[in-house]
């Protein structure tokens, strides 16, 4: 006999609906989410069209755009795609790119940020209300008054410090426990010594107590902390929105049957389509097709190069003209991309021995005011023999003498020099980045994609028939190819209307071919259409029989590189140009900037071993780099910028990253830089004037909390004043 089990009654019939509605929902496909990067929208108009748009297009649920982050948020049906919904945007005039959903939630919120600044408030609201308590103190409150005061002062300070401390004293134990010296271990022992030696003398009705001081002392330098932990917060995020753009998948090709996957889930052996505008997900073999490949980011060769079966290719290249199916013989780590992080491995050791200014500072500073603070106390105890005030004055001189100028003097500048380069088109990544950029006298180029955009230009236009080129126009226009899409802006340009041809085919690895009236014509190699290569790059148009017309390229220049070359040689700097281009290239743009040494063919080991060459010869050299070929010495040089159209592993390994398009702000880094580091060096010699006059007080016996409270407020606005002179 079978059991049934009926579901229970509700007097609701909402109620009873639920469990129905939940199993449909359980069924129901996930809806899909999608993000586009739109980095040209600036205005309410941008949005309400893209919105509108969006909206109002097959599958999508709903779209929302932000701003500010200049992103949009779309909530679509499954079958949807982010390539699509990146393609109808830019039908409504805007660039739009696809993100990573997953990378840019991992990023949303900042824990460490949300954790300083609310350690700052603790220690800001404690200190107020101490330091009114002081007042009465400082007044003349005597005997009971005074001590209840101060009892009321320790039941606040003492949570507040412990609380609030906690980066600095986990800072402090950590360089400790590995025999070094920081700026955090005085600032803990100031902390330490200042909230025992004030408990002591509470217990004891003393006159002074250093609550007050020691929770100043804990707000001045958390808020240096914070400062500094949002500027490099902001390029963190920034950089990993840059991140998202990249999203890792492939299309595998089994009995037939497309499938998209992500690249993890690739295996030696598979098949995998490249359709024309992709890149190579794996290194393999060519089994299929015809096109021409696009290896710039990865060797900085400008011209394609052709493709056919039985062809190696390499991770990281794109097909340009035709579908291609590979065959995957190295996946994941194996692939040559990966080969590359054992020579980043080996440059980055390098760069991770730097000793930063406020570091040497704290080798010099620590030992020296711990030795002062306990000659202080062992001289009063032999002059006094009396353990409380020998104690009260170490304690007077060690918190006087505190860390906390010295503590703000690197923070509050580069947050300032930080601030400044972000207005100008520059992310500051790394923390030492200012300092190490103030010390470059060599600045090493790379020359496809950082000092030229990697897109060709049309530079005989005007000596090209305007029929010929309405013609070559009418062909190009179906073509993803370079060469093809700079001859139809050149055309455009020139407000040329395309002719009207028949039977457009595009031969992969060749060019275009259609007919005119009977005759055929075609755009391409110049070996396909009878023409002869001349010095820059060129394709041919062959119309029947006649001779065939060039079409000369040449790489168009980024913006702002021949001002940035120019500014840095003024300046003094030895400027390089290394690339894996074509020696008549690489010598070509050399001669038209002015730069008198370079390097042509080089792989990505020969630029790294240049740049440690350099190095170990004493130069303090700054790479500027923006494809794969570049990571390497990116990590070798002293100091890297990589732009932001770089590849994710350029901008990883680089210092800095350039936001906008323009190179013109780099030679104007260099100068922030040297200004940064002249800022952060004047305000130790603050701190060290400070200490000067301070200490004999401390020493004496007339540093009171008064005093102590006053000095520290006194240099720490002192040097938060001159760090902001770099605004």
């Amino acid at each position: 006999m079978t059991a049934v089990v009926h579901p229970p009654l509700s007097a609701c019939p909402a109620c009873a609906a639920v469990p129905a509605a939940q199993a449909v929902a359980d069924v129901a496909q996930p809806e899909a989410q999608i993000a586009l990067s739109l980095p040209t929208i600036h205005c309410a108009a941008c949005i309400s069209k893209v919105e509108t748009g969006l909206n109002a297009h097959p599958g999508v649920i709903s779209a929302r755009v932000n701003l500010t982050l200049k992103r949009a948020s779309i909530e679509a049906e499954p079958d949807v795609t982010a390539q699509e919904m990146a393609d109808f945007v830019e039908t409504l005039g805007y660039e739009a790119h696809e993100l990573d959903p997953g990378t840019l939630s991992s990023t949303a919120t900042d824990k460490m940020g949300r954790e300083l600044l609310m350690r700052l408030a603790v220690a800001g609201f404690a200190s107020m209300n101490v330091m009114l308590l002081s007042v009465a103190v400082w007044s003349g409150a005597e005997d009971a008054t005074r001590d209840l005061f101060h009892w009321i002062s320790a039941a606040i300070a003492l949570p507040a410090i412990a609380f609030a401390g906690q980066p600095f004293f986990r800072n402090a134990w950590a360089a400790l426990r590995h025999g070094r010296l920081n700026m955090d271990v005085p600032i803990t022992l100031a902390i330490l010594l200042a909230v025992c030696t004030s408990l002591w003398e509470t217990t004891l009705s003393g006159d002074h107590a250093y609550f007050d001081a020691a929770l100043t002392l804990t707000f001045f330098l958390l808020a240096g902390r914070y400062l500094d932990h949002r500027t490099r917060a902001v390029a963190r995020s920034a950089a990993e929105e840059l991140t998202a753009l990249e999203v890792p998948r492939a299309t595998r090709v089994r009995d037939g049957v497309e499938e998209q996957v992500a690249l993890a889930d690739l295996s030696v052996g598979d098949s995998i389509l490249v359709r024309p505008g992709g890149r190579m997900p794996v290194d393999g073999e060519i089994t299929q097709g015809m096109s021409e490949l696009d290896r710039s980011l990865l060797t900085g060769e400008t011209l394609p190069v052709q493709a056919a079966p039985g062809q190696l290719v390499s991770a990281g290249e794109v097909n340009l003209t035709g579908p291609l199916i590979i065959r995957a013989n190295a996946v994941g780590k194996d692939t040559s991309l990966h080969q590359m992080a054992d020579l980043v491995a080996i440059a980055e050791s390098g760069r991770s021995r730097y000793t930063s200014l406020a570091d040497k500072a704290a080798k010099l500073y620590a030992p020296g005011v711990h030795i002062l603070s306990a000659l202080a106390f062992v001289g009063w105890y032999l002059a006094t023999f009396d353990l409380r005030t020998a104690l009260n004055i170490a304690a007077a001189v060690l918190i006087i003498t505190c860390p906390c100028a010295l503590g703000l003097a690197v923070p509050a500048v580069t947050t300032a020099a930080s601030g400044r380069l972000f207005r100008r088109g520059m992310l500051i990544k790394h923390e030492t980045a200012i300092e190490r950029l103030a010390q470059v006298d060599t600045v090493v180029f790379d020359k496809t994609g950082t000092l030229t955009t990697g897109t060709p230009v049309l530079i005989n236009a005007e000596a090209i028939p305007e029929d010929k080129l309405a013609i070559a126009m009418a062909l190009a226009q179906g073509s993803s190819h370079p060469l093809a899409r700079a001859i139809v802006q050149a055309g455009q340009a020139a407000e040329a209307k395309p002719e009207q041809l028949h039977d457009i085919t595009e031969v992969p690895g060749f060019g275009t071919q259609a007919t005119l009236q009977g005759r055929e014509i075609r755009l391409g190699r110049a070996s396909w259409t009878g023409g002869q290569a001349g010095e820059h790059t060129t394709t041919f148009l062959r119309i029947g029989e006649d001779a065939p017309v060039a079409f000369e390229f040449t790489d168009q220049l980024r913006a702002g590189a021949a001002e940035a070359v120019a500014a840095l040689k003024k300046a003094g700097h030895t400027v390089y140009l290394m690339s894996g281009d074509t020696t008549p290239a690489v010598q070509s743009l050399a001669n038209r900037l002015g730069i008198t040494h370079w390097l042509a063919e080089a792989l990505p080991a020969d630029k790294s071993t240049r740049i440690q060459a350099m190095t170990e010869k004493g130069a303090h050299v700054l790479m500027v780099g923006d494809g794969l070929n570049d990571t390497a010495a990116l990590s070798a040089a002293h100091v890297s910028i990589s732009p932001a159209s770089a590849l994710d592993a350029a901008r990883v390994a680089s210092d800095i990253v350039l936001l906008g398009g323009d190179l013109a702000p780099i030679a104007e880094a260099c100068t922030t830089a040297r200004s940064a580091t002249r800022r952060i060096r004047e305000n130790f010699r603050i701190a060290t004037v400070y200490n000067v006059i301070a200490v004999p007080l401390a020493v004496a016996g007339l540093a009171t909390p008064l005093i102590a409270a006053l000095a520290m407020s006194f240099s720490s606005i002192t040097v938060s004043l001159n760090a902001l002179r770099l605004r």
